[in-house]
């Protein structure tokens, strides 16, 4: 397990790190503005490039890329529905998205309002969704940026600080003990399911508006 390890962490390390953290910057904005969280989600691409930090500088550096392309990412979100509105529900975008989700997100928005941005940045394809919708409705970019900012800051602290530790964690035992490589796993495990029972309690949140509107 541990030569495994090496190997991937290794590969990761030999990226330069101004190039690394640069290329995460730009994977968690395209994730956001063009939908691609839809099919990578931005988790992974945080998560796998923070266990190559090995530095506070680079720590600090992922997180603030992370959540500038977050922002920037989401932005572009925003001002593509309201420049576009309901015309980008009916284009080939708006078509693959699917009917269900916009429903959904239009209604956590609606009922929610900057609450339902701040909690969307932490569900998958809500993320990616609730930009647009934000930008259909009433809702003013200082109003979305200031929801949006301080989730985009914990979501990113959260998710680099997992990957580095777990990482920095299997370093500092490799040398030493054998099973260092099922630490690592056992870090991102609990960490994941961790983080898997909370974004199921946002989930349930953010469907209950959903089931309310569809009682109602």
């Amino acid at each position: 397990m541990n030569e495994i390890l090496d190997a991937i962490l290794g590969f990761i390390e030999d990226v330069p790190p101004v190039l690394r953290v640069v290329l995460t910057g730009i994977a968690i904005m395209l994730e956001t503005s063009v939908l691609i969280g839809l099919i990578v989600p931005g988790d992974t691409v945080v998560l796998f490039s923070s266990t190559g930090v090995t530095t506070v500088l680079e720590f600090i550096f992922t997180v603030v890329a992370v959540v500038v392309g977050a922002l920037l990412g989401s932005s572009f979100g925003f001002w593509i529905g309201r420049i576009f509105g309901p015309k980008l529900r009916g284009s080939w975008l708006g078509v693959r998205i699917g009917e269900d989700r916009w429903r959904k997100a239009d209604r956590f928005v609606k009922k929610r309002g900057g609450i339902a941005v701040f909690i969307s940045r932490f569900l998958p394809v809500f993320h990616s969704v609730v930009p647009l919708t934000a930008g259909m409705s009433v809702m003013r970019y200082r109003t979305f940026m200031s929801w949006l900012a301080p989730a985009s800051i914990i979501w990113a602290f959260l998710y680099v600080s997992i990957g580095s530790g777990a990482a920095e964690t299997y370093r500092g035992l490799k040398d030493t003990l054998d099973q260092a490589g099922w630490i690592f796993i056992g870090i991102f495990v609990i960490s994941l399911l961790l983080l898997f029972i909370i974004k199921q309690l946002l989930n349930r949140f953010a469907h209950d508006d959903d089931d309310e509107g569809t009682a109602s």
